[in-house]
Formats: structure tokens, sequence, C-alpha cells
């Protein structure tokens, strides 16, 4: 049987010797819920331990380490025909390493198109096409119809994703691109994600802040400081994987933001 060959969103061809792959680690969480709702299911057999939805698979697929931190003991007894990565999630070294062995597809998502995108090639990828163009489609839709309140609408917003140091998401992120298509406009873009220290975060004259739980998981002893410098900008508790997963959860960003930003 000739390997059946597949394009990666690094442009990188993937040859699998089966196909449909029987066999799948996936090491990204937000692809991990993806495979889920593309109805992989017994398919999927490796995943990160930051893979937390869906709680089943949480509970019963062998963890093999975390996105940054594979364990490759772990992964060769799986025996996996597909390993499913990212490319800012994972790290370059061990990419390399996986592909010496198996075949790895590597995602490059930057913005909602990207996204989709993605997802279409993953459900070509596992012959669950139909079902990844019909949740593709779901979600452009949502975000079509998707509009903030016009009291946000350009609003300048800082997106804080870490603490000691303080760090924010900035350009060529998926996050920035996110907020950006719903209307905002980051108001720090010195870097790709810059550290900012407090007095230059007034500098930037914020009108909205956001505190993300993840990957830093921030809490409301976090605000005071925030607010010593900004005392008015908005500052609000955000659930992360909403703006920072991009897989099928996307689905459901824009009520979530709906509920966030509705007053």
């Amino acid at each position: 049987m000739m390997p059946m060959p597949f394009t990666d969103q690094m442009g990188r061809g993937v040859y699998l010797k089966q196909w449909p792959p029987q066999r799948i680690v996936s090491l990204v969480p937000s692809q991990t819920e993806l495979l889920y709702d593309l109805g992989l299911g017994d398919r999927v057999v490796g995943i990160t331990k930051f893979c937390v939805h869906p709680e089943k698979w949480y509970r019963s697929k062998m963890r093999i380490g975390g996105t940054k931190t594979p364990d490759f003991k772990r992964i060769r007894k799986l025996e996996p025909d597909l390993i499913i990565g990212n490319k800012e999630e994972n790290t370059k070294a061990g990419i390399e390493q996986l592909e010496k062995d198996y075949p790895v597809w590597l995602s490059n998502v930057t913005d909602l198109n990207s996204a989709l995108n993605m997802m279409k090639k993953v459900g070509e990828l596992t012959h669950t096409l139909p079902r990844a163009e019909a949740l593709a489609r779901k979600i452009a839709a949502a975000f079509h119809a998707f509009r903030l309140p016009e009291h946000y609408a350009q609003k300048r917003v800082a997106y804080f994703i870490w603490k000691d140091p303080w760090m924010t998401a900035g350009p060529e992120t998926f996050i920035h691109a996110l907020l950006e298509h719903c209307g905002f406009v980051n108001a720090i873009q010195n870097a790709r994600y810059p550290e900012v220290r407090l007095p230059a975060l007034a500098r930037a004259k914020p009108d909205l802040i956001l505190l993300s739980s993840e990957p830093y998981p921030f809490r409301e002893m976090h605000i005071p400081p925030i607010r010593a410098v900004c005392p008015k900008a908005q500052i609000r508790m955000v659930d992360g994987e909403y703006f920072s997963w991009f897989g099928s959860r996307l689905a459901g960003t824009p009520d979530y933001m709906r509920s966030v930003f509705s007053s």
C-alpha cells in the first residue's frame, strides 16, 4: 500500500502508512477537543496532561506528558500512526524527535481563518471532512453574527497571560487576531508576548484589561496592583479557553463574549 500524502499547515508533506489513521496522539489541548467533536473516539489513543476537555478523555486516555515535554517512551508504547501537533504549542526539538519515527502533522493557527482551515484539514486527514466542514461553517456563521456593544467597539485592550513577569498577548498571536476580529484594539503591540511593567501599562492607556485564566491562573487578588496604575480602566477576569483555544471551542466564543461584554 502506498503511503497517503497530506500537507500540514506548515506546508510540509505528511505521509500516512494507513488511512484513515487508527492510533492518533494529540499534543495540543484545543485540537484534542476538536478530535473528540469530530467523533474519533477510540482512534485517539494518547493526549497531553493539559488536554482537560473532554473530561472523560482526560480520565481515560493515556497522558503522554506536556505539550512541550512529551514522554517519548509512553508515545512509543502507543504505536501511533499519526501525531497531531502545533507550531507554537510544541517545541521544534520535540517535533523533530517524534518525526524520526512517526508521521507528525502540524497546525499553524494565527487567526480565525487559519483556525477554520485547520479544522477542515484535520477532517480530511482523519476521514471526517463533512463533520469538520459543518463545524467550520457553524463557527464562521457565529462570528459573522457577533457584534460588540457599541460602547466596546475600538476600545483599547490589554490581555494578560502571565505574571512575574507581567506579559500580554501581542501581534501575530491568535489572541491578538481574535480581539481585533471582534472589534477591539490591542493596546500593547511591541512584541508577540511582551513583558509589561505596570508603569508602562499605564502609559499604554488601556480602556479594558483582561486577566486570563490560562496559562497563568489570574485571580481577583491580582487586580489591585493593576487598578493602582490604571484606575479608570475596566478590569475583567476571563476564561482563557474561549480566547486561545483554536479548535471546536470557538463555537462557544461569540456567546461567551456576549456574556462578558454585555454591560
